[in-house]
């Protein structure tokens, strides 16, 4: 038999809100659980409760943590109980949307324009002078 110490959803629509459970891994991820260790507020990025005897416990037993229980257990045991920030992330970088990318397509391209030769002195001796207004 293969336990896992992984998240059960017990929150409303659009409100996560987890449990950390103890539980067979051929089980369904809300079905019935071997043991309770800790509840996490997924929206606040905050444990409300942890019991890190009984994590260690089914630990030594031989549990496997999945990676998000791992990483809640970091930051357990790093900032204790009601972290208040939320994990560091990387930074968003800017993307370019479509409607900037389709006006980026529509823009016509100017072509190069050439700077006309230096006219020499016979062309311009050659064209007529401007006549005075009268």
């Amino acid at each position: 038999m293969s336990v896992k110490i992984r998240l059960s959803r017990i929150g409303k629509k659009k409100v996560p809100f987890y449990r950390i459970i103890v539980v067979d891994s051929r089980k369904k991820r809300d079905g019935a659980c071997i043991a309770d260790c800790g509840t996490y507020d997924a929206l606040k990025s905050k444990l409300i409760t942890y019991d890190e005897e009984l994590i260690n416990k089914w630990l030594a037993l031989g549990a496997e943590p999945t990676e998000t229980v791992e990483r809640l257990m970091r930051l357990y045991r790093t900032v204790g109980i009601g972290v208040s920030e939320p994990p560091k992330t990387k930074k968003a970088t800017k993307k370019t949307t479509p409607k900037a990318e389709k006006t980026a397509k529509e823009k016509p391209v100017e072509p190069a324009v050439e700077k006309p030769a230096e006219v020499s002195a016979e062309a311009k001796a050659e064209e007529p002078a401007e006549k005075p207004a009268a």
